[in-house]
């Protein structure tokens, strides 16, 4: 049963429980092989993740499935938005302006976007669990005149909408997704039109990455296995795809690299000292270790007497990978969720 009261269909049952099965959870055993089967069945991977994961998610971390920076005293929610208005402003978004959101959850940056640029968003989602909770979040806002949502798949963005058809897109760690970063830059750059901005918050493996180290290698299978990833990338190949497809490259930075005070990661590690509100501070208990202790509890209990669909609790210890593979990848500088770049299609 989900939380808005109707229960997950068979096909999404069937994906939640087979999910893990992409992964082989030792890196030793770990072979192209499963890689390039990651990649060919990407949709399946992505739904059986978020079937299962997005009510976590919501509970855990709330409506915006994405980190952020933080200043000190900030509050999460605050860093969150703010996080969205710095993309919004890169982009340099008009009111007015007809914008796709690629990859949109369930909606939370679309709506503060709308917002705060009083721009018209489309969302786009391959996944039907979450576009209908983005669906009933966004009427109940009273922004459903401004932000919808449409299933589909962002590998075939100009079979969907047709090419020239946006003026701008923004895309929050979501194309990490896709099967390679030119084929979705490449739709992207397609259904723009002449002129139209790119802006996208990617998650990638930095410079600093050796994938011939072991313990680097490590970190990028834990945040792969546990955020539904088929492969984790350099950054340097997601950099060389803008210039592949055709974009022309207008700003870049990994906001992970400015020296901020508190880090963007400090909300997985359960440190509750370094919570900066009350709110912030019971959410980072439920990260903690007997936070974990008692949400794993409780689930497991949920999926014995049939409140959670089987394979929950399976989505939910690969979650605890996540915590671990993102928190070593920020402390070593490994890994980033925030190379953000603006690009612009050519005239």
């Amino acid at each position: 049963m989900s939380s808005n009261g109707t229960l997950k269909d068979g096909r999404q049952l069937d994906r939640i429980d087979a999910y893990a099965k992409h992964w082989q959870k030792d890196l030793k055993t770990n072979t192209d092989a499963d890689t390039e089967n990651r990649n060919a069945d990407y949709e399946n991977v992505v739904n059986g993740y978020y079937d299962g994961a997005t009510e976590l998610y919501e509970w855990g971390w709330g409506s915006c499935f994405h980190f952020s920076r933080f200043y000190k005293g900030e509050a999460f929610n605050q860093s969150i938005a703010r996080h969205e208005h710095f993309l919004a402003s890169k982009m340099n978004l008009k009111p007015g302006m007809r914008v796709l959101d690629v990859g949109c959850g369930i909606g939370g940056p679309a709506r503060e976007i709308a917002r705060f640029a009083d721009v018209h968003i489309t969302g786009l989602n391959n996944n039907q669990f979450q576009i209908n909770r983005a669906t009933r979040y966004t009427a109940k806002a009273g922004l459903s005149d401004q932000v919808t949502f449409v299933k589909g798949d962002f590998m075939k963005l100009s079979e969907q909408f047709g090419e020239n058809s946006f003026d701008a897109v923004y895309a929050i760690e979501a194309t990490v997704h896709a099967p390679s970063f030119e084929g979705v830059y490449g739709e992207i750059l397609k259904v723009l039109k002449p002129g139209g901005i790119f802006g996208v918050y990617e998650w990638v493996m930095t410079p600093e990455w050796d994938p011939k180290n072991p313990v680097h290698k490590q970190i990028a299978h834990e945040i792969e296995i546990s955020s539904g990833i088929p492969e984790m990338r350099p950054l340097a190949v997601s950099r060389r795809a803008f210039d592949n497809v055709g974009f022309e490259v207008l700003y870049e930075e990994d906001l992970a690299e400015r020296p901020d005070p508190i880090a963007w990661y400090y909300p997985l590690e359960g440190d509750i000292f370094k919570a900066q509100t009350l709110y912030d501070l019971f959410m980072c208990w439920r990260i903690s270790w007997s936070g974990r202790i008692i949400s794993h509890s409780a689930i497991w209990f949920m999926e014995k007497v049939g409140l959670v669909p089987k394979g929950t609790v399976e989505v939910t210890e690969q979650l605890k990978h996540a915590l671990k593979g993102i928190v070593d990848g920020g402390k070593t500088k490994l890994f980033t969720p925030m190379y953000l770049v603006v690009a612009r299609k050519p005239q």
